[in-house]
């Protein structure tokens, strides 16, 4: 894993299972910074910021409000054919309406432009290209969703 857990600086680590890391102490390995100590304290910060600021839980109490917000807009419109995540990975997945068939790219790129016109940039992903990635940072407030709803509700109008 990594980006996120330096919080914009380069660091990354693995997660594994005891077996595999295990087979990897039979070969060298090599990593550029591997132990960087400022890079290092830097992870240990983010960690604890994460925690003294009860971030975790914020993306869980966020991230359930941003949810139900916006299955509020898929029951509206038909162009919204899914909503799924966690927390505060969110996928919106965008249909021909009536279908179960990707959005046309022209179509989803207008949507796309005029959020981004309208203030809020989202990220785009899906084998088709035609789901929402909604990944907010984790200090996202229910003030900063219901603007971002707001915005994707107005573009989805326009579409």
């Amino acid at each position: 894993m990594a980006k996120g857990i330096g919080n914009g600086y380069p660091l990354a680590a693995v997660v594994t299972t005891p077996e595999i890391a295990k087979a990897l102490t039979k070969a060298s390995h090599f990593n550029t910074f591997g132990g960087n100590p400022v890079a290092c304290a830097v992870g240990i910060s983010v960690l604890d910021i994460i925690e003294e600021e009860k971030l975790q839980e914020n993306s869980k109490t966020v991230g359930t409000h941003f949810l139900l917000e916006l299955a509020k807009l898929r029951s509206v419109f038909p162009v919204i054919g899914d909503v799924r995540g966690k927390g505060l990975m969110i996928g919106v997945e965008m249909v021909k309406p009536g279908t179960k068939e990707p959005l046309q790219p022209n179509k989803f790129l207008k949507f796309f432009d005029t959020c981004m016109n309208l203030g809020i940039l989202l990220g785009k992903g899906g084998a088709y290209g035609n789901i929402i990635r909604v990944q907010p940072p984790m200090c996202i407030t229910n003030e900063d969703v219901d603007f971002t709803v707001s915005v994707m509700k107005q573009a989805l109008q326009e579409l």
